[in-house]
């Protein structure tokens, strides 16, 4: 609640309410726990009622008599308010989409459709596009080849549209506005007539620029107002490219300035366009934004900027709003071109999706999951015994396209943060092992490592004497692990921003012949774990992997892999036991390190064939060798 409950614009959405003001300052002047803990139950409900009752139309909270009334009381909500206004967001939500078709009907609006799951269609069809658009992006090894996918993705958006609008869509907004040969190829093969993208893209196509005057009017003018038709083999498609300095004033700057004055600008801006520019047709001007992004920071949502925008537009007789077909239909004649330069609507190429390692990682592991679907669907097309059965393959391509969405890697890389980038990157890893589980197969480790990297801070203690350990599950003696190295990572702000965690902290140590790990659960979070398994992997000169299976708190299977082979019979060399916390005693025979001066070791928590939890949260932690160190000696 603390987290979700305050995601709005402070000014504009917060602050119009008092109490709603009083509890984020609240919120926000004090530790989360304390905060936890001093919150009353009505603190809470008013906290659960405001934050959806500040996301209500400002029309809604001036004549809808439930949400007005609702509004008036500011405070001291109870249940039946609640419910009240969860049957009344129900109801306004039911009406959206009928809305939308009742203007497209009315020749108001013409609506678009963009990639069922918002891939970024270029990197789908051939991740090696990147590098045309900036020869220095990283690259996943090997590519990621699917323009099958591609196409199902277009498939799958045009037949929703129909479903909802009554007929399938001409026109094509690719996802953040990225575009390639082969994706428009597709998109034109399916029956879309038009698309839009950035005038970056243009630019790089026509291999011109439009650097702005003082008045902000851009050198070659004619040809950015202007649709372009890509021929594309046999096939073609029209595109328009959005003016990117107007779009952007409307998108960041008329927000901070009286309603009035900001249309006016607008308004003004379009004049000097239309009478500076020459051309032998109508120009065609598109201003494009993601729609969820501006109005909030607007007061009054914005509807007092756009009432005045068009007021003056329907008032002038050089100008007229038209839906993109329109355009494209009074346009005079349309200037061809033969293909289009990959790119986006940001900076005209792919880097905020692939430009950094953090996004290689997820492609790369996104392209393992694929391959692996592969081989598991050409098995069953070859009609070999116990492959997957067609549902089994159906639920592992649905998790797969959605894990082909562009918003993971949205929040990968160093571009964008929120306060949930750790809860995109698990759905991400999610989504993966879901199509693993759905063929039959566990997820692999790899998918319990957090692909975004953030160090948590974390209490270290180095080893400070040898140990010996009975492995029972419990802290036998105060003396057991004392002496014990020690890794607990501070995990509040993390838990503030949704993370559930459940490994608290983890000890090890050394004898002679052994190696000891013990595990501490958050809250005696053993109990609770219904299946789950305790993964953990060893790195010496060889790799070595305990996996641990606990039921209700308790171990009831075993079993030890090396990268080659799972080892028989380990019980003597691999012990464990978990009650009140897991302990685990290795073999030193079993963890051969030769010249090596540390030992790595991480420890994953999976339930329900899902990572859930990993310690360290950044990756590998190294542990020292050498009798300095409380650790085996070097050879």
């Amino acid at each position: 609640m603390l987290l979700r409950g305050f995601q709005a614009n402070l000014d504009h959405l917060i602050g119009r309410w008092p109490r709603y003001r009083e509890l984020f300052e609240r919120a926000h002047s004090a530790d989360p726990a304390l905060t936890v803990r001093t919150f009353a139950l009505r603190d809470w409900r008013d906290l659960q009622l405001l934050s959806q009752l500040a996301w209500m139309d400002e029309e809604y909270l001036a004549t809808d008599a439930r949400v007005s009334a609702l509004s008036k009381k500011g405070s001291d909500f109870t249940e039946a308010d609640k419910q009240a206004l969860r049957a009344k967001q129900l109801e306004l939500l039911a009406r959206v989409l009928p809305e939308y078709r009742r203007a497209r009907d009315a020749g108001q609006i013409e609506i678009s459709t963009t990639p069922f799951y918002h891939p970024i269609l270029p990197l789908l069809c051939d991740t090696d596009i990147a590098r045309q658009a900036n020869p220095g992006t990283p690259l996943p090894s090997p590519a990621f080849r699917h323009p099958e996918d591609a196409r199902e993705q277009l498939l799958r958006a045009r037949a929703y549209h129909e479903r909802l609008f009554g007929a399938p869509p001409v026109g094509l907004w690719p996802s953040e506005g990225s575009v390639s040969n082969e994706a428009l190829s597709i998109a034109a093969e399916l029956g879309f007539r038009w698309f839009a993208s950035d005038e970056g893209v243009l630019g790089r196509t026509l291999n011109i620029g439009f650097g702005r005057d003082a008045e902000g009017v851009p050198s070659n003018a004619d040809r950015l107002y202007a649709p372009l038709r890509i021929h594309l083999g046999e096939r073609e498609i029209a595109g328009i490219f959005r003016d990117h300095y107007l779009s952007d004033l409307v998108g960041f700057v008329y927000s901070r300035m009286d309603a009035v004055a900001a249309a006016e600008d607008l308004y003004r801006r379009l004049r000097i366009v239309g009478e500076r520019v020459h051309s032998r047709g109508p120009l065609t001007l598109p201003l494009i934004l993601d729609g969820e992004n501006a109005w909030e920071y607007y007061p009054g949502n914005g509807r007092g900027f756009l009432r005045h925008f068009y007021s003056r537009i329907a008032r002038d007789p050089d100008i007229r709003a038209l839906t993109v077909s329109e355009s494209l239909r009074e346009a005079s004649e349309i200037a061809t071109v033969q293909g289009i330069a990959p790119g986006s609507w940001i900076n005209a190429n792919f880097d905020v999706w692939i430009g950094h390692k953090e996004d290689v990682t997820a492609w790369e592991l996104l392209a393992r999951a694929r391959e692996f679907y592969s081989q598991q669907l050409e098995r069953r097309e070859r009609g070999e015994p116990e492959a997957p059965s067609g549902e089994q393959l159906a639920a592992a391509f649905e998790a797969l396209l959605m894990a082909e969405g562009s918003d993971w890697c949205w929040w990968f890389g160093p571009e964008h943060s929120s306060a949930n980038d750790a809860e995109f990157d698990a759905f991400f890893r999610q989504l993966l092992s879901e199509a693993y589980q759905s063929l039959g197969r566990e997820a692999p480790d790899e998918l319990a490592e957090p692909i975004k990297r953030i160090a948590a801070p974390a209490h270290v203690d180095a080893p400070s004497a040898f140990l010996d350990v009975l492995v029972d599950g419990r802290e036998s003696t105060y003396f057991e692990w004392l002496g014990a190295g020690l890794y607990s990572p501070d995990r509040q702000d993390s838990s503030m921003h949704g993370r559930v965690h459940w490994l608290h902290q983890f000890r090890y140590g050394f004898s002679a012949e052994r190696f000891y790990i013990r595990v501490d659960t958050v809250d005696a979070g053993l109990a609770a774990l219904q299946d789950a398994e305790f993964r953990i992997t060893l790195r010496g000169d060889d790799e070595l992997r305990i996996v641990l299976h606990v039921r209700e708190g308790k171990l009831y299977d075993q079993h030890v892999e090396t990268k080659e082979s799972c080892l028989l019979g380990p019980q003597e060399a691999v012990t464990a036991a978990s009650d009140r916390i897991l302990e685990v005693s290795v073999a030193r025979k079993l963890l051969p390190v030769g010249k090596r001066k540390s030992l790595s070791l991480v420890i994953a928590l999976w339930e329900g064939g899902l990572p859930v939890d990993v310690l360290p949260a950044e990756g590998w932690f190294e542990i020292p060798l050498g009798e300095d160190h409380f650790a085996w000696g070097l050879h």
